[in-house]
């Protein structure tokens, strides 16, 4: 099943495909997502096509640079980032999402990615 996400002024718009539907909610406690505050499903690199605003589309990196992440650099709005934990796959907005309210799918788990595998000292 695809769906549609868009950002908040509609400038960007992606066709999505889910690895597995809505199952793989997650928020993350990363210093960064948790003041993003958004949570995400998975998608595999294939799984997302750009139908519009490639060119509004912005990227941002922090500690490691393995992660993406994607915003509208119009509207500000998250689309969807490369994850570290698995570089073959996207993370994808899934407040953004057309049709789909995050609070409808009631507790949403939590991944631990202030204490991430790559951060860890050997």
């Amino acid at each position: 099943m695809t769906h549609k996400l868009t950002c908040h002024c509609g400038a960007v718009e992606l066709r999505v495909t889910l690895s597995d539907g809505l199952n793989t909610a997650r928020r993350c406690d990363c210093s960064f997502c948790r003041r993003r505050g958004a949570a995400a499903v998975s998608a595999p690199l294939d799984g997302i096509e750009i139908v519009k605003g490639a060119d509004h589309l912005t990227q941002y990196q922090f500690n490691t640079n393995t992660a993406k992440h994607y915003f509208c650099k119009t509207c500000g709005i998250y689309t969807h980032h490369q994850r570290r934990s698995n570089p073959n796959e996207y993370g994808v907005n899934l407040g953004a999402l057309e049709g789909v309210n995050p609070s409808m799918l009631g507790d949403i788990p939590w991944a631990d990615g202030v204490n991430h595998p790559s951060d860890r000292k050997s």
